[in-house]
């Protein structure tokens, strides 16, 4: 293939101090670091000096029901991510900047706005994580009694995006003139009340940004169940899934690839990346130490209780060293169907006992864990992607800084010395390092064709 070899694609994930659940309680994780900016900056850095892509950092705007676990015994506590992500803007040049928002409890134009001014700020950089949000409980936080059926999230979710993205499009890429000698700041026919009227929205526009450096910002999405793929079909360029098996993800990303030009896309319009908890040593003994050093900080009560969490069903009555109960597949779930099912086939695939499926979880949190040396990930990262089961890797460091550090210190060179991954960037936007056309601009096509 020479030159033209296809690359992978790589996002970096920032979960608190480390995607691993006692991250916090690991000798080499800053935990001091939380909510502190050099703590961030240093990520951000990082990742861009391993030519990453993008960095992703997530959002949970609620604390889980099981408050006195969550607070007594992991770290709940979350930054926000537009104002964490404009402040990373300006230390570094290069990486994208993917933050979440949630669909459900939030307004099209508020999303509008924030992304497309982290657009502008970024000079192109910015991407949107576009979430119907699945931990019920965040209902009470927005003046609701009740989560919105999951069925209903995805509608409304799919009318918020076309709102947004219109928005985006309300003012033409010539719109701007800025000429002080005549004192036109923009031309008012380039710029387009988008007056929407739907089901959930009403929204007269046009946006009070100008378009920004890519067009839109990325939008990205992480929804794998049946309506999840559907939404992500018609809307996402980015998928962030979950899949532990090679079959699994082969047949993911066949579905959803498949479904694209039911929506007039092609295949190159939408990357999946899952994810993957890297957990690297000079030799696999080493590795396996260190994952096994970070499971047996795992308090009891937290993997009970997250698991419990996943599955909607109250497993502290259970034998530990038993099996689970028999338990319904996802259809009646209205949270994070795609998860459910997930840790379930888990389980039942490789007859899991509830102590060893806890100790599966609380690690990568349904995604995959690669323990080994830089070697060997490189190799299964290598066989996933050759074979066809994604575009790339969303990489979710086990604590930080140091699991980071030594993914692009180790792996990064790796994968670059088999002419897999870029060794600089070529692009200045997002949209480049992602092989994303600009989009069109909605108005100015309608204008053309009339």
């Amino acid at each position: 293939m020479g030159n033209k070899q296809r690359q992978l694609h790589l996002g970096a994930f920032i979960f608190g101090v480390g995607h691993h659940v006692a991250a916090w309680r690991y000798p080499h994780t800053d935990t001091a670091g939380l909510l502190k900016f050099d703590f961030y900056r240093k990520f951000a850095q990082t990742a861009e000096r391993g030519k990453f892509d993008m960095i992703f950092i997530e959002d949970i705007p609620a604390l889980p029901e099981h408050l006195d676990t969550a607070v007594k015994h992991t770290v709940p506590v979350r930054a926000e991510p537009l104002m964490l992500l404009s402040a990373l803007a300006s230390v570094t040049k290069h990486i994208g900047l993917a933050g979440t928002v949630s669909t459900t409890y939030s307004e099209p134009f508020h999303v509008a706005r924030k992304f497309a001014s982290l657009d502008h700020l970024s000079r192109g950089r910015a991407a949107w994580n576009a979430v119907t949000t699945s931990m019920e409980v965040t209902a009470h936080n927005f003046g609701r009694d009740q989560h919105l059926d999951h069925s209903l999230r995805y509608e409304r979710a799919k009318e918020f995006v076309d709102v947004v993205t219109a928005l985006w499009d309300s003012w033409e890429d010539e719109a701007l003139i800025i000429d002080k000698a005549s004192g036109i700041f923009a031309n008012p026919d380039k710029v387009h009340s988008i007056d929407h009227h739907g089901t959930h929205f009403s929204v007269r526009g046009p946006l009070n940004v100008h378009r920004s450096p890519q067009g839109r910002p990325v939008i990205v999405q992480a929804g794998s169940s049946t309506t999840g793929q559907a939404f992500a079909a018609q809307t996402a360029e980015v998928v962030f899934t979950a899949w532990q098996t090679l079959d699994e993800a082969l047949s993911f990303y066949s579905s959803l690839k498949s479904q694209l030009p039911l929506y007039g896309r092609t295949e190159s319009e939408l990357k999946i990346l899952p994810g993957i908890l890297p957990i690297i040593g000079a030799t696999e003994e080493e590795a396996k130490e260190k994952e096994a050093a970070l499971q047996e900080l795992v308090h009891p009560a937290v993997g009970l209780s997250m698991v419990s969490g996943i599955l909607r069903h109250d497993l502290s009555t259970y034998h530990l060293d038993g099996t689970l109960p028999d338990l319904p597949d996802s259809t009646g779930i209205n949270g994070a169907k795609s998860r459910y099912q997930l840790i379930l086939d888990m389980a039942r695939r490789e007859q899991l006992s509830i102590r060893q499926l806890i100790a599966r979880v609380t690690g990568a949190r349904g995604h995959r864990t690669i323990a080994g040396t830089p070697e060997q990930i490189a190799d299964q990262l290598e066989a996933w992607f050759l074979q066809g089961a994604c575009d790339g890797f969303n990489i979710m460091p086990p604590y930080l800084p140091g699991g980071l550090e030594e993914f692009v210190d180790l792996v990064v060179p790796e994968l670059q010395r088999r002419g897999l991954y870029r060794t600089k960037y070529t692009g200045r936007t997002l949209r480049e390092h992602l092989d994303l056309a600009k989009p069109i601009n909605r108005f100015q096509q309608t204008v053309v064709s009339s």
